[in-house]
C-alpha cells in the first residue's frame, strides 16, 4: 500500500527557528500554519519590559554573539548597513524583513497558543496529529499531517535553589536572570550573580557600572572570547572554518587541546582572573564578552568560587570569603527545555532526557511526522542551523529523504552520547560541532558543498569555502533550495564585514600580498589532502 503523503503542517513558534521552518515548509509545497503566542515574530529577540510565563525573555542590552555574516539565513543576507554584531532591536528588524521578503506573515496566526498536541488514534498508519490551540479564550482542535516544534530552549528557567544551602533564610531578593531587564533598577546595591555564562557575564559587567558592589560566582570557570578577534575581524569569521575543522579532525587530541587552550589564552591569562575552566580541554561553549576582563582588572566585578551557604544577609563562598549585606542575587543558571503541550515520552529516552536523532527527530515514533527545530547549540548561528534542520525535516516528512531504522537511530544516539561526553563533558548536552553538524545534515539533503568539484571548476570559490568562514551561504550553493546569490555572497563576505566598521574614509595603502600568495600556492595540496583523509 502506498504511504499517504503529508500536505498540512503545524509550526509552533515564530522565532528564528519557526520562521525558517515556515519558509522551508512552503518551499516544498506543504500547506503550513504557524502558531505564535505573542503578537509579533521574533521569539526570544522580541524584548518585553517584563518576563511572561511561557515566553522567552531577554534584557534590554542583549547583542548577538555571532556576526551578521554568520548569523543570517543562508539565502537572505543581513543588510550591508547593519553592524557586524547587532543589538536585539536591530536583529529583530532583520527577522521582520525576512518574514516580509518571503511573504510568511499571512501564514502565521498571532496571539494563538498551542495548548496540546497528541497522536491521532490512527497515527501508526497516518502519522497525523491533533493540535489544540487557544485564541481569545476559545479552544480549537485541528488535524495536521505533521508538526514542527520551534519553541527554543530559553523559556523555562533552571533555578536550582535546592543546591544552595541556607537560601530559605536569605532575606534579600533573589531571581533568575530572565527577570533582569535594566541596570538602573540595581543602582547602589550589592549584587551577586551566580553562574558564568553569557548572561551572567553580561549582567555582571553592566551592573558593575551602576551597582555598589558586584560579585560573580562561578562553579567551574569558563573561557572568555571577545567578539573582536584576529586583526579586528569577528571571531567566528576567523575561527569557524573548514580548515580549522579539518585540523581538529586530523590532529592528535593532545595537540588539538594545546592549540585550543593557546587560542583561548591569547588575550589574557585566565588563571590570573580567576576564570580558567576546571577542565581546560573541553569544548564547552565559551563566554562571549568584550569587557569582563577589563571590569575585573578595574575592580567593578569580583570573581568568586562556588557558594557554600547563604545566611540572612550574606553569602559564604567555598574559599571561606564572605560577601556581606547582599541586596540581590541573580541566578544566571540557564534553562530547562520542556514541551508542556505534549507527552514527554515522545521526545525523551529511558533516562528521562530529551533524545533526538541528529537533534531533530524523536527516534521512537512510528511515523517521522514530528520534528524539533533549533534545539541544538553550537558555535555557529541559529538561523543557518535552523534552516538546514528545517529543510531536512520537511523532506523527511514529504518522503523525499529517509531516516534510518529505529534501531540504527538509537545506536547512533548512544554512540554520539559517548563522543559528546568526551568533547563537551556531558553526554546529554545540546552542544555539537557546527561545521561537522551542518555538513552532515546538508549531505542528507544533497546540498553539502562539493569541494573537489569546486576545486576543479571554481578554484577561487573553493579557496574561500575551505579557508574562509563556513558561512551560511555555503549551504545554499548547490542542490535543493539552491540560492543563485550564494557564490557572490561568499566572495564578498569579507568586504561587507569591513564596510560595517570602516565608516571613516582613510588613505589607501598597499598591503603585502606575500602571505596570501603563499597560501594560494599551498591551497591545492592542502585541499586534496583534506579530501583524501575525509574519504579514506
Amino acid at each position: 500500500m502506498l504511504e499517504r503523503m503529508a500536505s498540512t503542517i503545524a509550526i509552533i513558534g515564530s522565532g528564528i527557528s519557526g520562521l525558517a521552518a515556515l519558509k522551508c515548509s512552503l518551499e516544498v509545497g506543504l500547506r503550513a500554519t504557524c502558531f505564535e503566542k505573542s503578537d509579533c515574530v521574533g521569539g526570544l529577540w522580541n524584548f518585553m519590559d517584563r518576563a511572561e510565563d511561557g515566553r522567552a525573555s531577554i534584557y534590554r542590552s542583549v547583542f548577538t554573539n555571532a556576526c551578521k555574516e554568520m548569523m543570517c539565513y543562508p539565502d537572505f543576507p543581513i543588510p550591508d548597513e547593519y553592524p557586524n554584531f547587532m543589538h536585539n532591536t536591530v536583529f529583530l528588524e532583520y527577522l521582520k524583513l525576512y518574514a516580509k521578503h518571503f511573504d510568511l506573515l499571512r501564514h502565521i496566526k498571532f496571539k494563538t497558543a498551542v495548548t496540546h498536541i497528541q497522536k491521532r488514534p490512527d497515527f501508526a498508519t497516518t502519522g497525523q496529529w491533533d493540535v489544540v490551540t487557544e485564541e481569545d479564550g476559545k479552544q480549537k482542535s485541528t488535524i495536521f499531517d505533521a508538526v514542527l516544534i520551534c519553541t527554543g530552549h530559553h523559556v523555562y528557567p533552571n533555578l536550582p535553589l535546592q543546591s544552595f544551602r541556607g537560601i530559605e533564610k536569605f532575606k534579600g531578593q533573589y531571581m533568575h536572570n530572565r527577570d533582569y531587564k535594566y541596570p538602573g533598577d540595581y543602582s547602589g546595591k550589592n549584587v551577586l550573580i551566580v553562574g558564568l555564562g553569557n548572561s551572567g557575564a553580561d549582567i555582571a559587567v553592566e551592573l558593575g557600572r551602576t551597582a555598589k558592589k558586584v560579585m560573580l560566582s562561578s562553579r567551574s570557570g569558563s573561557w572568555i572570547m571577545s567578539r573582536v578577534w584576529d586583526n579586528g575581524y569577528p571571531w567566528d569569521m576567523v575561527y569557524l572554518t573548514r580548515y580549522q575543522s579539518f585540523l581538529n579532525y586530523i590532529l592528535p587530541r593532545v595537540i588539538s587541546d594545546w592549540l585550543y587552550e593557546r587560542m583561548m589564552e591569547a588575550r589574557f591569562n585566565h588563571s590570573h582572573y580567576g576564570l580558567v575552566p576546571v577542565n581546560k580541554s573541553l569544548r564547552k561553549e565559551p563566554v562571549f564578552n568584550d569587557d569582563l576582563a577589563a571590569s575585573i582588572t578595574c575592580g567593578t566585578v569580583i570573581v568568586k568560587p562556588n557558594i557554600r551557604e547563604f545566611t540572612e544577609t550574606s553569602v559564604v563562598f567555598e574559599d571561606g570569603s564572605v560577601m556581606e549585606n547582599v541586596d540581590v542575587v541573580i541566578f544566571a543558571t540557564g534553562y530547562s527545555y520542556a514541551y508542556p503541550f505534549m507527552d514527554d515520552s515522545i521526545v525523551k529516552n529511558d533516562k528521562n532526557k530529551v533524545s533526538l536523532f541528529k537533534g531533530v527527530f524523536p527516534p521512537k515514533l512510528e511515523k517521522p511526522t514530528l520534528a524539533v527545530i533549533g534545539l541544538v547549540q553550537s558555535l555557529g548561528g541559529i538561523p543557518p542551523t535552523s534552516d538546514v534542520q528545517a529543510r531536512w525535516a520537511v523532506r523527511v516528512i514529504k518522503g523525499t529523504c529517509k531516516l534510518p531504522s529505529r534501531e540504527q537511530m538509537i545506536d547512533e544516539l548512544n554512540e554520539e552520547e559517548g563522543e559528546k561526553k568526551n568533547w563537551f563533558g556531558r553526554s546529554e548536552t545540546l552542544s555539537t560541532d557546527y561545521v561537522h553538524y551542518m555538513d552532515e545534515l546538508s549531505s542528507f539533503i544533497g546540498c553539502k558543498p562539493n569541494l573537489l568539484r569546486l576545486c576543479l571548476t571554481d578554484p577561487k570559490l573553493a579557496f574561500e569555502v575551505f579557508f574562509g568562514p563556513c558561512s551560511p551561504y555555503q549551504f545554499r550553493l548547490h542542490g535543493p533550495g539552491k540560492w543563485h546569490g550564494a557564490r557572490k555572497a561568499i566572495l564578498n563576505q569579507w568586504n561587507r564585514t569591513i564596510q560595517a566598521t570602516k565608516m571613516r574614509v582613510v588613505p589607501g595603502h598597499q598591503e603585502s600580498s606575500s602571505i596570501v600568495t603563499l597560501l594560494k600556492i599551498l591551497f591545492l595540496p592542502l585541499l586534496l589532502l583534506a579530501l583524501f583523509l575525509a574519504w579514506a
